[in-house]
This record gives structure tokens, C-alpha cells and sequence, in this order.
């Protein structure tokens, strides 16, 4: 199923100028650690399929839904049988779209999405994963703009449940919160294009229109972390795709990167990958393509 695996980088080739890959996958194969580009969706159909994401351990029962977003490292563990489907496509083909890259952000490091623990979203969204199936293995004329309207809406049912089925803001009445919410999301697109600058507090709370206290609390209630944390974590996935370049140095990754010394670079990165910046350029370094057939 991994056709190219460069160090713990799968690249991800589309068919066709798809830009999804959707696989009925039967192998039972496992799959090293490794992260890419795209973004994943997995569902087992028959019988169980494991998968690693960010060191937790997650035993799919057939139906259950798992969305790993790009950049994030992951094993995939498959029964001696069985059948599950693997959705792969170019996430920067949606992120331009208003509020995406905000709204995919608070879907991170993994969701899933299963009949026993949410009914109403699982009835909502496994219909769409198996009508995504029946056009990409269809010869039907614009099978492509057909799928991908439905992986938009996939993800339009997933973001807008992530937002309200949290109830981000519970102590404000209805119309409050969606105004807090477009606030905040408005905040994130901003830290999102402008990671690498420097961005003071006083910024980020004049753009929502909140003190600067009261900013940084209600960021954390948005988010689930402080936003210096969200700033570090952007930072981080910007010095990512830098440091796959050979002819970057450390030094140059950290400093295009928004970090003001290359020890914080080191320290704020193996925060949140577990390894230091040399360890992961080496890991990525041109140790030969393996090959997986599907």
C-alpha cells in the first residue's frame, strides 16, 4: 500500500491527477511508522484493523472511522484477514477554503469517530466515505469534482461537529458563541499565515477585540491550549517541511521558521516530536525508496 517510503516519509502518489487514493486495502501487511503529506481517513470493514497515531494505540471495529491529519506519525497494524478502506488525498487542495486550516488544526493529533460513541455524526459520515469508494472506482464523467465535493462535506459535518458538539463556549448563549467562534477562528487564520513573524499577545487580543486576559483564556477555552502553544505547534509544522531541503541548515530552518535562537528551536521541537531537529533531517535523509505494491 505505501509505494514510496523515504526514511519515515511516505510519499503519496495520485493516479491519474487524483488527488485521493483511496485503497480497499486486504493486505495483511504492517506499515513502519511513518507520516506524509496527505491526510488519511481508515475504516475498517471487515474485521479489526490497529493503528498507531502519536503513541496511542486505537483497535478499529469494522464501521469505526479514524482521520489522522498530514504530518502526523503513525503504524498501521492488519489482521491475518480482513478488508479496510484507506482514503489518502492532497490536503493543501482544501485548505485554502475559508476557516479549513483553522477548523483541520482542532481535529489534531487524531479523531475518531465510531456508531457506539457519537450515532448521529457516524450515520452522518460513513455513508459519505463508502459513496467517495463507489466514485473512485466509477468511470462516471467528473468522478473527480463528484468525490471531492463529498470529502469537502465529510469534513464540513466533522469541523462543524468539532466546534459546536464541544460546546466551546457553554456559558454563552447560541448566538454568542458562533460570534466567539468566528472571532477566534479568524485569530487562528492569522497565526496560521504569519507563524514564522513575531506575534505579540496584544496583536491576537486586539484582533478579537478582548483584553488581553480575557483573550488568553477564552483562546485556551477555543483551542484546548494556550496560544503560545498553538504558535510554537505552527512553527513546528512550517520547520517540518523545511527540513526535508539537504541544502537547509539547522540554523536556517529555525530562524525561517520564527524562533529567535536555534536552542530554542531544539528544545521546542523535540516538545512536540520526540526527537531533535538533526535526528529528524536524518530520518528523512535519502536512505533509498521502499516500495510497497498495493
Amino acid at each position: 500500500m505505501i509505494e514510496i517510503l523515504n526514511g519515515t516519509r511516505e510519499t503519496v502518489s495520485y493516479h491519474e491527477h487524483f488527488g485521493i487514493r483511496l485503497y480497499l486495502n486486504h493486505e495483511a501487511e504492517d506499515y513502519p511508522i511513518h507520516w506524509h503529506t496527505a491526510a488519511e481517513v481508515i475504516m475498517p470493514i471487515e474485521n479489526i484493523y490497529t493503528v498507531i497515531v502519536n503513541d496511542t494505540k486505537h483497535v478499529l471495529q469494522p464501521g469505526d472511522i479514524l482521520v489522522i491529519p498530514p504530518g502526523e506519525l503513525h503504524e498501521l497494524f492488519a489482521p491475518d484477514s480482513g478488508e479496510r478502506i484507506i482514503l489518502q488525498f492532497d490536503y493543501s487542495l482544501l485548505q485554502n477554503l475559508n476557516g479549513f486550516n483553522s477548523t483541520f488544526h482542532l481535529l489534531r493529533p487524531y479523531v475518531t469517530v465510531t456508531a457506539e460513541d457519537n450515532k448521529e455524526l457516524h450515520e452522518q459520515i460513513k455513508p459519505l466515505i463508502l459513496d467517495i469508494m463507489k466514485e473512485y472506482f466509477s468511470k462516471s464523467l467528473l468522478k473527480e469534482a463528484s468525490a471531492y465535493s463529498m470529502l469537502i462535506q465529510f469534513y464540513v459535518i466533522l469541523g462543524r461537529n468539532c466546534m459546536e458538539g464541544d460546546q466551546r463556549f457553554p456559558h454563552n448563549g447560541s448566538q454568542k458563541q458562533h460570534r466567539y467562534i468566528d472571532k477566534f477562528l479568524q485569530v487562528c487564520n492569522y497565526m496560521n499565515e504569519h507563524c514564522t513573524e513575531d506575534i505579540q499577545v496584544d496583536d491576537l487580543a486586539a484582533i478579537a477585540g478582548f483584553s488581553k486576559f480575557h483573550f488568553a483564556r477564552l483562546f485556551k477555552q477555543f483551542t484546548g491550549m494556550s496560544y503560545y502553544s498553538y504558535l510554537n505547534e505552527h512553527r513546528i509544522m512550517h520547520a517540518e517541511k523545511l527540513l526535508i531541503d539537504p541544502n537547509l541548515s539547522i540554523t536556517e530552518v529555525a530562524m525561517r521558521s520564527g524562533f529567535v535562537s536555534l536552542a530554542t528551536f531544539n528544545r521546542v521541537f523535540k516538545t512536540y516530536k520526540k526527537c531533535t531537529p538533526t535526528q529528524y533531517k536524518m530520518l528523512h535523509g535519502n536512505h533509498g525508496n521502499h516500495t510497497h505494491n498495493h
